[in-house]
């Protein structure tokens, strides 16, 4: 049943500027057909009564006493509503500018919107605003809704004056709506029943508009995408499943398909479909969430993408070409650092190139700007600090939007038009070969770690040329052997003089050599060991290289020297005129509190 009404459900989104009517429009069409719960209208209206204030049908939605005294919506609220055996989900989202960037959430998921605009005010700034916004988040099935109709004595003339401004700003960004309907929210006019008062219009009503329509139903039928949520591993009375959890975002997945996560590459089959407190399913689908375990346990962390291995894969790069809309204060700048959402994936990103700036108002556009100011839309190429797997938005939407996060707040949102090739690519390609063709042992990480009483880590010691690198870390390997831990030193030379010594003489091959080192850090971690290396002024780039082979949460970086030469961040700095015991208890509490080693209670 939870599938099949995944199936049936289409979700609306309803937007428009502030005060023109959305929430009316929405308790209107509940009251009108009768959907409410027995009693809640007349409950509402006793309730306005006692409070000596008029009834309003927002009232019916606008649960939150806060948004009553301030007659606007400032949340995002969702009502279910059925007509016709359809089964629909109508998220009202705010209108007001200062709640605009609450719109991203309401209309990230929905197949279709009402957008209204006021017959008296006409169409505002957030009209088009929010008419750019359902373009970019690829809503094709746009309504407009005129509503208070009764406030201009239900003119003709008006109504198709909007209709004319309005189509027109709407064929500029490639929105074609599926109607006009003048409206009136109040009086119930052409809400779910025609209006007498406008015979002149002879189109649908509110109602009847959503019988046109179309659910989508191509995402069951599109490459399966399932973003890992988290995952969960249970011990007791002998169960040591391991349950991965996610929504399914296209797509559908059965028992026994072959997966592969990404940006890992790593693969394993689905053993079976869990359901929380139900038994197992034999298949999910596009618009559930779920859980599957693995027939071979591997190592998936949040962020990366389930598919199937016989369908398309997703792209995998650190750099994107997007168009995105920024809603901040303060401008949008190249300089600074902001957190992009892309499904479950959390990724730090500069700007790297802005191509175009436009004012969504009035549509106009600015080449190669240096900033993005509040409310304008912009096409860019965004560094990000690590790869990450996605899709482009024309092809699986739901896995090609984002959101911008800028000091713990959502301050903008885009999508994802092109993968853009990084310095990182040739590896990429090498290691999911690498991946797809491993040979897994028997034994998990997980059994090492809890054999071993530690957690496999690349320890990364850099710093400057005789800084004291190496002292520190061989007095660290030997404090860690010596209480009992599964430890190694690998001395930078052990490599460039070993498996390097074919390219050793070569120039241009810091690259190369890292990645080499990796591929060796790589086979040690996997046994489960605490590597410890040393190398000379790392930087970012270089650990972005090394990061692309392993797990960056299993890598961590000491800066050994007082000054910090390069623009790597490091996750402690020591210095050579520190007593070595003392720089290395600093390292060692460091490895306890990030549960890499035990810490006694």
């Amino acid at each position: 049943m939870e599938i099949e009404a995944a199936k049936q459900r289409t979700s609306i989104v309803i937007v428009g500027h502030v005060d023109h009517g959305k929430s009316t429009i929405i308790g209107r069409l509940l009251a009108d057909t009768h959907s409410l719960p027995q009693g809640k209208l007349e409950q509402v209206k006793r309730n306005c009564e006692r409070n000596s204030k008029p009834f309003e049908y927002a009232f019916l939605i606008d649960a939150l006493k806060e948004e009553q005294a301030q007659g606007i919506t400032i949340e995002s609220a969702r009502v279910f509503f059925k007509h016709n055996n359809s089964h629909y989900i109508i998220t009202d989202a705010p209108g007001h500018i200062e709640f605009l960037k609450n719109m991203i959430t309401g209309a990230s998921r929905a197949e279709a919107a009402f957008l209204v605009i006021d017959a008296q005010e006409g169409i505002q700034e957030n009209s088009r605003r929010h008419g750019y916004m359902l373009s970019m988040l690829g809503i094709k099935q746009v309504a407009v809704l005129v509503n208070k109709m009764d406030l201009v004595a239900y003119r003709k003339e008006t109504f198709e004056n909007i209709l004319s401004d309005y189509s027109q700003f709407l064929g500029r960004i490639d929105v074609n709506p599926i109607g006009f309907i003048p409206v009136s929210g109040i009086v119930g006019d052409n809400i779910a029943v025609k209006s007498k008062k406008m015979q002149w219009y002879e189109g649908h009503t509110v109602l009847g508009i959503l019988d046109t329509l179309r659910k989508e139903e191509p995402l069951p039928h599109q490459p399966f995408r399932m973003p890992v949520q988290d995952v969960y591993k249970f011990t007791n009375f002998g169960n040591n499943r391991r349950i991965i959890a996610g929504t399914v975002e296209a797509g559908s997945m059965r028992a026994g398909d072959e997966v592969i996560f990404y940006p890992s590459g790593k693969k394993s089959r689905i053993k079976s479909i869990e359901v929380f407190g139900g038994p197992a399913k034999e298949e999910a689908v596009a618009g559930v969430a779920t859980g599957f375990t693995l027939t071979e346990p591997i190592y998936v962390t949040r962020g990366e993408i389930t598919i199937k291995a016989n369908q398309p894969r997703p792209r995998v790069t650190s750099r994107v070409r997007g168009s995105l809309f920024w809603l901040g204060k303060e401008p949008m700048t190249k300089e600074k650092d902001y957190l992009l959402k892309i499904g479950t994936a959390k990724v730090l990103f500069r700007i790297e190139r802005i191509h175009r700036v436009i004012n969504t108002s009035t549509l106009n556009s600015i080449e190669r700007a240096d900033r993005i100011e509040r409310h304008q839309v912009a096409e860019c190429v965004l560094k990000l600090n690590r790869a990450i797997a996605f899709d482009l938005a024309n092809e699986i939407p739901s896995t090609g939007r984002f959101v911008i996060v800028d000091d713990y707040e959502i301050r903008g949102g885009g999508i994802i038009l092109e993968d853009l090739e990084d310095n990182q690519a040739w590896v990429r390609d090498k290691l999911f070969l690498r991946d797809y063709k491993w040979e897994k042992s028997s034994i998990s990480w997980e059994q090492r770690a809890e054999s071993y009483n530690q957690k496999a880590t690349l320890i990364l010691v850099t710093g400057e040329k005789d800084s004291g690198k190496k002292p520190f870390a061989r007095s660290l390997e030997s404090r860690l052997f010596t209480e009992g831990k599964m430890v190694y030193f690998l001395g930078i030379g052990n490599v460039l003089y070993g498996l390097d010594a074919d390219i050793k003489s070569a120039k241009d091959n810091r690259q190369e050599h890292l990645r080499r080192l990796a591929e060796v850090a790589h086979i040690l971690l996997d046994a489960g060991i605490i590597l410890i290396v040393t190398a000379i002024e790392l930087t970012e780039e270089d650990l972005e290289l090394i990061g692309t082979i392993i797990d960056p949460s299993r890598i961590r970086i000491i800066w050994v020297g007082e000054k910090v030469s390069t623009n790597i961040i490091y996750d402690i700095k020591v210095s050579p005129a520190e007593d070595l015991e003392r720089s290395v208890d600093t390292v060692k509490a460091m490895l306890q509190e990030r549960g890499i080693i035990f810490r006694p209670g």
